[in-house]
């Protein structure tokens, strides 16, 4: 252990999973049912709501999104940075797996599954798609739920905060270029203006409208964190509607699809839980051989593991549009992450005493 992570003590974070983050697959599949419903009982409603788009923005789901993702980054403090040199070793092993490791091992993954190993069930064309769709995900880590499994494995706190505004920072130059390459590489076109729209649009300007929110509430007064925490916990139930209203769109416009390909879901799924298992054990292993405390190193390792699906979910329909595989692959993301994660959860907490 460095003589930094030793002069800093460690703050757990107590505290549980929300009621809502705990089912969150099972909202999710409910609302794969209700859209696979109203996407067959009523089609002219689907194709009026595709057609509001502007520059292949779709408006409906733009709303939906900033509606998921601007309560996240309110609670992302940059002042927090000023504790980037605390807790090196965490960090260093986060910013690796998340930007050298883990998109590269997902495009890796979802070209053997969907050119190889899937090879004679689908077709090359839509191949194509679930591949762009787990590429989006992988190079996407996880912003919102972070605290959440930090929490449930008594993380340090304030290297929560780091990792997530040191992320968010990279996220606004570095998706964008690895999104491209890895796209390119797959022979996927993809055209540099949709890109670079869709991160200004569900990165930057959530994360500057967030911090404003933040400055807003630290001039009311009183504690800031007590205040972040009642502004997000008031506007929360609008994230959760837009997520949830975002997977009933998707899946009202695939309806017809997954009714024909039942078995199409769990293809989809299976590259990802090798990724998501992969990807902790790097990450957790490398933290235990670099003999990083545990309140840094659980965190670290699921950090990594979680995936912004937000993100990838509204680029997806930005790049590919809402009925495309890609679009697909992204909430297939978010149905099989909170079961993935909860199990990681809990194997990290039983090896807690391998650890400093």
């Amino acid at each position: 252990m460095s003589a930094s992570d030793a002069s800093v003590a460690p703050a757990p974070a107590p505290g549980g999973i929300g009621f809502f983050e705990k089912w969150l697959s099972v909202w999710v599949a409910l609302s794969i049912i209700a859209g696979l419903v109203l996407g067959n009982a009523l089609p002219g409603l689907f194709q009026a709501l595709a057609a509001l788009e502007i520059a292949k923005v779709n408006l409906v789901v733009a709303i939906l999104i900033w509606a998921m993702v601007y309560p996240m980054m309110v609670a992302v403090d940059f002042k927090s940075l000023t504790h980037i040199g605390d807790r090196p070793k965490g960090l260093v092993l986060t910013i690796i797996v998340n930007w050298l490791v883990k998109p590269f091992t997902m495009a890796g993954l979802a070209v053997l599954f969907f050119e190889v190993i899937f090879a004679d069930w689908i077709s090359p064309a839509d191949a194509q798609q679930y591949i762009a769709g787990l590429i989006l995900l992988g190079a996407a880590p996880c912003t919102a739920m972070v605290f959440v499994w930090s929490q449930l494995t008594r993380g340090d706190a304030t290297y929560t905060l780091v990792q997530v505004s040191v992320n968010d920072i990279i996220m606004i130059f570095a998706f964008a270029p690895i999104v491209a390459f890895l796209l390119g590489v797959t022979d996927i076109v993809v055209p540099w203006e949709t890109l670079i729209l869709s991160v200004v649009l569900y990165i930057l300007i959530p994360l500057a409208a967030g911090a404003l929110t933040r400055q807003w509430l630290a001039r009311s007064g009183g504690d800031t964190d007590a205040a972040v925490a009642r502004f997000t916990g008031a506007v929360k139930p609008v994230s959760v509607i837009g997520l949830l209203a975002t997977v009933v769109l998707l899946f009202g416009f695939q309806g017809q699809v997954i009714i024909d390909e039942p078995v199409l879901i769990a293809l989809i799924a299976v590259p990802l839980l090798i990724q998501s298992y992969g990807i902790f054990a790097i990450a957790y292993g490398a933290a235990w051989l670099w003999r990083v405390p545990f309140n840094v190193a659980a965190p670290c390792a699921l950090i990594g593991t979680s995936n912004f699906f937000e993100l990838a979910v509204a680029v997806a329909i930005s790049l590919f549009g809402l009925t495309s595989g890609a679009a697909l692959a992204t909430v297939v993301g978010v149905l099989v992450e909170v079961p993935v994660m909860l199990s990681l959860v809990a194997f990290a907490n039983r090896t807690r005493r391998h650890f400093t």
